[in-house]
């Protein structure tokens, strides 16, 4: 166990793999090598240092973590990773055992990232209703609760990535905060959309809403259903 640098807090079993978290450096992919050396040996990791605080396993090769800055960011394995641990027929080392710069040769790849605003101390993979949606539910320190839900089709996906972008110009932060910096506060967002930012739609004066709805080439109470709908399929 030498190889994980500072201090595990979290083991996580999926399958023939085995996922680790360090408290400072992030997670780490593993498999069990038995038959040379009886050996734990880290296949993957990322590439970038993160506190973590919590993990939920999504699938086989994707994983959802937080850490303790707010950040919720979702790691996969690329398509081509080589997990085979056991020792090369050849006689040379695998590749596993010649990391590059302290680290494991191959490298997680970032899906979605973004600022949650408070620290997350539970991350889970459920469905709030029957029937809906299963999304990534978390809780943080404050108390607050939210979900991140995939979306069906790359069209809901672009209808709210425009609603976002125009929200973004007409629900001006009473601070002068800048939405775009503040969830890309520690890296930048990454394939998320932010729904509380989306929501705040239904607040706006009519004027603004018709103006959205005008450039994006809908009417207001279209736009108010399309919100309606996210919600209903997932919470509540």
């Amino acid at each position: 166990m030498q190889h994980f640098p500072n201090l595990i807090n979290g083991i996580y079993g999926i399958g023939h793999r085995i996922l680790v978290t360090d408290v400072q450096e992030s997670l780490f992919w593993v498999r069990y090598r038995p038959r040379a050396d009886n050996q734990m040996v880290i296949f993957a990791d990322d590439a970038s240092p993160r506190w973590i605080t919590q993990l939920a396993v999504l699938d086989n090769s994707t994983a959802a973590v937080a850490d303790k800055f707010g950040n919720v960011i979702i790691l996969r394995l690329p398509p081509d990773v080589n997990d085979n641990v056991e020792e090369d027929p050849s006689g040379n080392r695998s590749l596993w055992d010649r990391n590059a710069l302290g680290g494991a040769n191959q490298k997680l790849e970032m899906v979605c990232h973004f600022y949650v605003g408070e620290v997350v101390t539970s991350l889970q993979k459920a469905t709030l209703i029957p029937g809906g949606s299963e999304g990534l539910v978390y809780a943080t320190l404050s108390g607050s609760l939210g979900i991140l839900i995939p979306f069906a089709s790359k069209d809901a996906y672009s209808f709210f990535q425009h609603l976002e972008l125009h929200m973004r110009t007409e629900n001006i932060s009473l601070v002068g905060r800048d939405h775009l910096h503040y969830r890309s506060l520690y890296y930048p967002c990454k394939n998320v959309i932010d729904g509380d930012l989306c929501e705040m739609f239904n607040t706006l004066d009519a004027e603004k809403q018709r103006n959205i709805a005008e450039e994006m080439d809908k009417v207001p109470t279209d736009i108010a259903k399309r919100l309606e709908d996210m919600r209903t399929r997932c919470a509540f």
